[in-house]
């Protein structure tokens, strides 16, 4: 019966996969909704709140340990029964503080209730780094575990839900709950009874797999509805081989990165297709875009990361394919496959998009720096790659089905998220997902020092820079953390930092297995670590002994990213939960961002700073930089709901096959 029951809350889940984005008149009122919705006080009223559930501490301070915990079991029985009103969510709110307090040694502050309450009303709170976010959570999971539906905690990466779900794991099962997390190795009947318990943890990947797992095993049934009235009555096979019971209410923990960053990137369930000859083709098309030359044969518009053939290069091809012959002989599939091949020449790098490790390609995430060897590129751009490089290329696959993210996480009843950098993705919380941003204050006051961005004319220039600035403060004996955009850069810093004999280490894709533990030793004294993007890395860098008198942890961003909100998240490194610290940006005028988003700005920038050797700061300069990462936000918010509306037009289109 309990298949049965998580079936049937899935058809119910289908419905919201076909709601479309509004158009026209509908969007522009829409957005006009969610710009008004910024002027609702909410946080002021939230912190209200706040204040009066503390003023519960007294009576559930003084039980004990048994009548407290059979408070918790009476409070479950009204949130399951639906019997709860305000004044009861205050008092739970309350009541699972205090479970905190005991079981785990940590008692909520006023403003970590106000973030937990932001998440029970369905918004994104936007809470700093090292702010609690994870004991924050506790108290609406609890309040969602207590209904009965279930409730999924959305992180980032295996160890983060594991560790998560034991270290909060106490306070749900001193509150009458069952909890459990979700791995990647994990077998289907363990996944099942996961997915059973009131409160899972999980990441985005494998939720969303087991979900289109689900689907794959519905979709060879003649119908939902005729699959359940047979199972009523027969030995119930199809229901049994489900591991989900349905999608109602998900809190995602750092939301920009799973709901925004990796919004539009699909997760494919496939299976092998050998086919020696498309292979083959594979291999011809990377050595006729090495013949190949830019400008002459083809033209490359990096801002929409574009290729396009020119007259001469549509008539070379014509010649180097000539006698080729088979899959070569259709002019339309040969413009594909050398297109394909000349994108992985000219826009995908090694050791920024991709690197090398036991002779396969590895994709790496632009947003965390982490390698994800479970991925791989579509349409033949992987096996182009691999071509271009020279390594095994693999057979592509058939794919079974796919799904966004974002289409994905919109299929919940109820969600929420909460990060330290949601405001710059307010809009697009609201126009894609329906969910208000509210910030929530610190505890203690930031007293970060955000020092003015410095802008040299070249990218020697600013490596240059960059390590007087490192000498600098490591002669002083403050840790500092270095942020780069790819492995590239960081081993290029590194091989400079090894010539002036600078101790430190290296954060990237490559050295992935030592996170944790560079992560937590970045803040002692003198330490110096260069990362790639330290976007939902999940561990915070605390301050070694004396640290703090000296100044704190100084971070360094090596250059800007394409959204302002992904260069916070690296500045939010330091300067935690009131301890000092400061943050400055050092660029130059051939960053990839300006290049791609001001092509025009910078061409006049380096013309009239030609003969320039140092700072050119200004404000006209930074500026620039800022209009860059505007465009760049823009135009991949316009990417994300295009792909959004084209889902929604597949399933009108092809539903009536079944698949995804």
């Amino acid at each position: 019966m309990a298949a049965i029951k998580g079936a049937i809350w899935r058809m119910l889940d289908e419905r919201m996969s076909y709601e479309p984005l509004p158009m026209g008149l509908d969007a522009a009122w829409d957005r006009a909704v969610g710009l008004a919705g910024k002027f609702v006080p909410r946080r002021k009223k939230l912190l209200q709140q706040a204040e009066r559930i503390l003023a519960f501490e007294k009576e559930y301070s003084k039980l004990t340990d048994a009548r407290l915990h059979q408070a918790a079991l009476d409070m479950r029985d009204i949130f399951r029964c639906n019997r709860d009103g305000p004044l009861e969510l205050e008092r739970a709110f309350a009541l699972v503080r205090e479970v905190g307090s005991r079981q785990i040694g940590e008692k909520a502050f006023p403003v970590q209730i106000a973030g937990a309450l932001v998440l029970n009303a369905g918004c994104v709170a936007e809470m700093a780094t090292g702010e609690g976010k994870t004991l924050t959570a506790t108290m609406p999971v609890t309040i969602a575990g207590w209904r009965g539906r279930g409730c999924h905690v959305i992180t980032v990466n295996d160890y983060l839900a594991r560790r998560d779900a034991e270290w909060m794991g106490r306070i749900y099962r001193f509150c009458g709950l069952t909890v459990s997390f979700i791995e990647q190795q994990m077998p289907p009947e363990k996944r099942r009874e996961a997915y059973m318990a009131d409160i899972t943890y999980c990441t985005n990947k494998e939720v969303t797999a087991d979900f289109l797992r689900d689907r794959l095993v519905l979709s060879n049934s003649k119908g939902l509805c005729s699959t359940l009235l047979k199972e009523m009555v027969t030995t119930g096979k199809v229901t049994d081989r489900l591991v989900q019971r349905g999608l109602n209410f998900a809190v995602a923990d750092e939301a920009d990165s799973i709901l925004v960053d990796e919004a539009v990137t699909p997760l494919i369930i496939s299976g092998q297709a050998p086919n020696p000859e498309q292979i083959e083709s594979f291999l011809q098309a990377a050595d006729i875009a090495h013949q190949l030359q830019p400008e002459t044969d083809y033209g490359i518009n990096p801002r929409y990361r574009e290729i396009e053939l020119t007259e001469q290069g549509k008539a070379n091809l014509a010649k180097f394919a000539g006698g080729l012959g088979g899959i070569w002989k259709g002019n339309r599939r040969r413009m594909e496959l050398l297109t394909q091949a000349l994108t992985a020449k000219e826009l995908y790098l090694l050791g920024k998009h991709y690197v090398i490790d036991n002779d396969k390609i590895v994709i790496v995430d632009e947003f965390t720096g982490r390698m994800m060897p479970d991925r791989a590129w579509r349409d033949g751009l992987h096996q182009a790659v691999e071509a271009k490089e020279g390594v095994e290329v693999t057979p592509p696959k058939d794919t079974y089905a796919r799904i966004s993210f974002q289409r994905f996480f919109r299929m919940y009843r109820k969600l929420s998220g909460m990060t330290g950098t949601a405001s710059e993705a307010g809009d697009e919380f609201w126009q894609i997902y329906h969910l208000p941003v509210v910030s929530i204050p610190t505890n203690r006051p930031c007293i970060r020092k955000n020092l003015p961005k410095v802008v040299l004319p070249n990218e020697s220039a600013k490596w240059e820079r960059i390590v007087q600035e490192i000498r600098r403060v490591h002669d002083v004996g403050r840790p500092i953390l270095i942020g780069t955009r790819s492995v590239r850069a960081s081993e290029q810093l590194s091989e400079l930092l090894k010539t002036e004999k600078l101790e430190h280490q290296v954060l990237n894709a490559v050295y992935h297995k030592q996170e944790a533990q560079i992560v937590a030793q970045a803040g002692q004294h003198g330490k110096i670590t260069v990362a790639t993007n330290m976007a939902g890395r999940g561990t915070d860098i605390k301050l070694g002994r004396r640290v703090a008198q000296l100044g704190g942890l100084h971070v360094i961003a090596a250059e800007p990213n394409e959204s302002a909100r992904i260069d916070r998240q690296l500045y939010g490194r330091c300067a935690r939960q009131g301890d000092p610290g400061s943050a400055q940006g050092i660029f130059s005028l051939d960053d990839e961002v300006v290049s791609r988003y001001a092509k025009s700005s910078i061409a006049y920038l380096r013309k009239r700073y030609s003969n320039s050797t140092g700072d050119i700061s200004s404000l006209l300069v930074r500026s620039v930089f800022r209009l860059a990462q505007i465009k760049a936000e823009r135009l991949a918010l316009r990417q994300r709901k295009a792909v959004l509306r084209t889902d929604h037009w597949l399933d009108e289109q092809l539903g009536f096959t079944g698949g995804e």
